[in-house]
Formats: structure tokens, C-alpha cells, sequence
């Protein structure tokens, strides 16, 4: 192999999902090896008289991490052992995101006992740590590329185990909810930090696929394991826990490979950062207010009217500045846009699901928290096949629709098996649950890796954080939404049921809610494929004009 083969082979460890790019040599353009998929950028006095700004050319010849090929002397495989790093403390950070929201919810019965706190404010410990996390979440991202992805990283372990241990050294509700909205802060900053560390540091096909696939598979399971470590920790220790696993996920970042911050004019974007906290904070807690008060409830619309007019002034702001916080190009791209929503549906009916099942187990079936728990491992198996053997091994092989449509269709197919239940149903788990739980967690599993590549791919160096913070804002919105939503639907239906005949069974209103929540999920999996397909089986078209302008650099000879 010669040295111009060997330099092709390791510009394809950077080839994206499937989108065109420029081949050598045509058009005086070049394939960009950091700029993703399709992200090309014009020829010095190329056709048209197009040329890359000095800012663009000096991210893009700025050192980063190499790609993880296994090849090569001893350098490079130390150098390859480095990035490997990458994916453990990375793993540990989203477990530790998502098992907080899980672990909280368990353990709020025996932490509102110990605090005296009210069942009026209770609800602050979960609503002040999604206030936080979805409202600074665009902040954080561009934090990340400011500071460098690795130090933001553990600035954001380090302080996320600090305001956990705050939590837990609690003596009333007030220091208790002022520790939870310090973890959404950090947490702010570590979610898109950890996304866009992966980014950076796998960049061939096979590699990044399988950390893809890890990383989806943690959080995908986080969620189910969550309810089981909840109940096993608030039962048999104590509910002021979490540092450890935060503490452990910080003692491997100084092995990660160093990355250098983007760099930047100095100027932030005031009026787009101010915007963007208060319109998802205020579209979050109207979520939130709308499970106890319902959706037609005057200061649930109020809330909700609110946030989309302050994210309307957001996006208006933002197509007008100069150094936008969210470049609105990472939302038109096509394939990035299928993926967010695709991602965004699939989290309003997982949620959902998750919150059905805990009170169906429990309330109807009769199950202990720790049992139902249990009973939610079958999910997250299901999701660590889909997300590692599945998901894992087809990336790169396979284009990111043949993944993310089939997921959303096996997860519609798993919420209407659940459809089909009633109150004298025999043979639940087997015939039923177990069913559910087995095509939710493939379908989960296969959706999250893709569509976690796709929302990082092909965007520019000092734009990696921002399009990490969109694709965790899209989870977070669609989990609130979902859980606020579907309850309102359930608890709205059963109260309207009426029974057909006299025999009617205790808990038949209760099952009938919770299969009427689950049709509205199926429905909206279903809406999420219809919606998700065009944007992600359109090919993008090869950049020209101005655009290709902003997109090709010179060919390196």
C-alpha cells in the first residue's frame, strides 16, 4: 500500500453515515478529515472564487485526537489504549446522569420522611434538577468547546459529586433542592462534555460503532437498572448516595487524550444564552405542572405559552447574531433532524412506558418495588442486544435508517402488545410483559447509537458540544413531555371509564387508563417514523455556491 492509499484509508476512519463526499481531485476539492460526514470546504481559488474563513481553516488544521485504528508501532497503540479510556469515564458519566433521575424518584418516599418535607414540595427535588440540566444544556455545550471537552468533563464530574454529597449531607428540603439544581448544572455541562469526548476520540467506522454502542446501551438500561439500584440502595443502605460512581468516573479522565478548546473571538451570545435558559426551563417546569394540574389548567397553558414564545425570540436571535449559542445550520441538516426527532418521540413514549410499568407491576400485579425493578431487567438486556450486537456491529455498515426506523417500529410493536391488556388478563409476564419489555429495549437499542452519530457527525470542531447539547436537550424535553403527557392521558381516561357490567373488576378503570396512555405512545412511534424517514433516507446534496465556500479546505499534497 502506498502513501497515498494509506492517507485515503485514513480519511474513510472519518467517513460519517452514508452522505456524500467530495472526491479528490474533483473541483480542486478535498475530503476535510475532521470535518465528519459530507462537511466539505472549498478550494483556495476553487471554482466561483469560494474560500474557507481564516477561523475555519485554523480548527481545521488544529491538532486533535487521531483516529483508533489498532495498527500501527508502539506509539500508536498507546496512543489507541489512550482513547479506550475515553469510553468507561464516559460511560460512567451518563449512567451516573440518567441513574439520578431514576434513583431520585425511588428514593423520594424515604428522603421526604428524613427532611419533614411537604407533598406540596416534594416534587422540587425532581423539577429543580430538570430545570437546571434542560435549561443550561446549549450553555454547557458551548462551555465544553470553549474550555476544551476534557476539562469541561471534569469540572462537571468533580462538581456533580460535590453537589450529590451536599444532597446527601442534607438537613432540610431547602439545602436539599438547592443540591439537586447544582446537579443539573454540572450535569449541563458533563452530558454533551462526555458525547462530544466520544466524537472526537472514535473515528472509524468499527470503532466508533462499538462505542457508540456502549454508550447508548448505558443509557438506554440506566433507566431500568435505575429502579432496581433505587429500591436495593433506599432499602438496604440509604438514600444519600451517588459520589462514588461519580468520583470513579473522574480518577480515569486524566488517561482520556488531551483535546484543545476551540478558539473563539471572546464574545458570548448574552441575549441567545439568556433566551435559551429561560425558554427550555419555563417549557420543562409547564410539563411538570401539567401532571398535577392537567394540561387545560390556566397556568399550565400560561407556562407553556411562555416558553414557546421565549424560544421563538431564541431562534429569532439566533438566525441574527454574529456567533450564534445554536448555529440554526445544525438543525436544518437534514439527517441531523430526523435523528433529533426520531429520538425526542421515541423518549416521550419510553418514559411513559417506564412509568406504566412501575405502577401496573406494583399496583395491579402486586409486585414490591424491588420485584417490579427486577421485572425491568428484561428491558434493559433487551436494550444491551440492540445497542452492542445489533446497533453496534451494523454502524457504518448499514445507512442510520435501517437502524432507527426498524427500532421505532419494534418499539410501537412492544406498547401495542401492552394495548391489549385488561384487568382479568391471565398470564401477564409471559404472555404480555415480557413480550413489551423484550421489542421496548431492542427498539431502544437500536435507535440511541445511530442517532447519537448522527447528531455529532459532520459538524464543524468548535460545534461538536453545541450538536452534543441538542441531541441530551431532545431526551430531556422528550422525557418531561412524555411523563406529563401520558399520565394526564391515564388519569384522564380512567377517570371517565365506565364499566360495561356489574362484574367489573376493582383496578379495571386503573388498567384502562394505563392501555389508553399506551395507545397515544404507539401512535406517536408510529408518527416518529413517518415524520423521521423522509429526513433520514433523503440524501444530502453535495454542497455548492457559497455553501461549499464555507465547507471545502485545500487539498493537502
Amino acid at each position: 500500500m502506498d502513501a497515498r492509499d494509506t492517507r485515503e484509508d485514513a480519511l474513510d476512519t472519518r467517513e460519517g453515515f452514508g452522505e456524500d463526499r467530495a472526491t479528490p481531485g474533483k473541483s480542486g476539492a478535498t475530503r476535510d478529515p475532521r470535518g465528519g460526514a459530507g462537511e466539505d470546504r472549498a478550494t483556495r481559488g476553487g471554482p466561483g472564487g469560494d474560500r474557507a474563513t481564516r477561523e475555519d481553516r485554523e480548527a481545521l488544521e488544529r491538532p486533535g485526537p487521531e483516529p483508533v485504528t489498532g495498527a500501527g508501532g508502539p506509539a500508536e497503540r498507546a496512543a489507541a489504549r489512550r482513547h479506550w479510556w475515553t469510553l468507561p469515564a464516559v460511560s460512567a458519566a451518563q449512567l451516573l446522569v440518567v441513574l439520578d433521575g431514576t434513583i431520585v424518584n425511588i428514593a423520594l418516599p424515604a428522603a421526604q420522611d428524613a427532611l419533614g418535607m411537604s407533598d406540596a414540595s416534594r416534587q422540587w427535588a425532581i423539577t429543580a434538577y430538570a430545570l437546571a440540566f434542560g435549561g443550561l444544556l446549549l450553555i454547557g455545550g458551548r462551555v465544553s468547546s470553549a474550555l476544551g471537552h476534557r476539562r469541561t468533563f471534569l469540572i462537571g464530574l468533580l462538581g456533580f459529586a460535590a453537589a450529590s454529597a451536599l444532597g446527601g449531607a442534607a438537613v432540610n428540603s431547602g439545602m436539599l433542592f438547592c443540591a439537586r439544581a447544582l446537579q443539573g448544572v454540572f450535569a449541563a455541562g458533563l452530558a454533551p462534555a462526555g458525547l462530544s469526548l466520544l466524537t472526537t476520540a472514535f473515528t472509524g467506522p468499527r470503532e466508533r460503532g462499538r462505542a457508540f454502542g456502549v454508550f447508548a446501551a448505558v443509557g438506554a438500561a440506566g433507566s431500568a437498572v435505575g429502579l432496581i439500584a433505587g429500591g436495593l440502595l433506599t432499602q438496604y443502605v440509604s438514600w444519600r448516595f451517588n459520589v462514588p460512581v461519580a468520583l470513579l468516573a473522574a480518577l480515569g479522565t486524566p488517561l482520556m487524550p488531551r483535546d484543545r478548546p476551540a478558539r473563539q473571538d471572546g464574545r458570548l451570545d448574552v441575549t441567545g444564552a439568556l433566551l435559551s435558559a429561560a425558554g427550555f426551563a419555563t417549557v420543562v417546569y409547564a410539563f411538570a405542572e401539567a401532571e398535577p394540574h392537567g394540561w387545560g389548567s390556566t397556568r399550565v397553558l400560561a407556562w407553556l405559552a411562555g416558553g414557546v414564545l421565549l424560544l421563538a425570540a431564541f431562534v429569532a436571535v439566533e438566525v441574527r447574531a454574529a456567533r450564534p449559542l445554536l448555529p440554526m445550520r445544525i438543525l436544518l441538516h437534514r439527517a441531523r433532524a430526523g435523528a433529533l426527532v426520531a429520538i425526542t418521540l421515541l423518549f416521550v413514549a419510553m418514559f411513559g412506558f417506564y412509568l406504566f410499568m412501575s405502577y401496573y407491576t406494583q399496583t395491579v400485579l402486586g409486585y414490591s418495588p424491588v420485584q417490579a425493578g427486577l421485572t425491568l431487567i428484561v428491558n434493559a438486556l433487551a436494550a444491551l442486544v440492540g445497542s452492542l450486537l445489533i446497533a453496534g456491529k451494523l454502524h457504518g455498515r448499514v445507512p442510520p435508517a435501517a437502524l432507527i426506523l426498524p427500532g421505532l417500529l419494534a418499539a410501537a410493536l412492544g406498547m401495542f402488545v401492552l394495548t391489549r391488556l385488561t384487568a382479568d388478563s391471565t398470564h401477564v409476564l409471559p404472555l404480555y410483559l415480557t413480550p413489551a419489555l423484550v421489542l421496548t429495549g431492542l427498539g431502544l437499542g437500536c435507535v440511541m447509537p445511530p442517532t447519537a452519530g448522527l447528531a455529532t457527525s459532520g459538524v464543524r470542531p468548535h460545534d461538536i458540544g453545541v450538536a452534543s447539547a441538542v441531541y441530551h436537550s431532545s431526551q430531556q424535553l422528550g422525557a418531561a413531555l412524555g411523563v406529563a403527557l401520558l399520565n394526564t392521558v391515564a388519569a384522564g381516561a380512567a377517570a371517565s371509564y365506565r364499566p360495561s357490567g356489574h362484574g367489573a373488576l376493582p383496578d379495571a378503570a386503573t388498567v384502562h387508563g394505563y392501555t389508553t396512555a399506551l395507545t397515544v405512545a404507539f401512535g406517536i412511534l408510529v408518527a416518529a417514523v413517518c415524520l423521521a424517514a423522509p429526513l433520514l433516507m433523503t440524501r444530502t446534496p453535495r454542497p455548492t455556491g457559497a455553501e461549499a465556500g464555507e465547507r471545502r479546505v485545500p487539498e493537502a499534497r
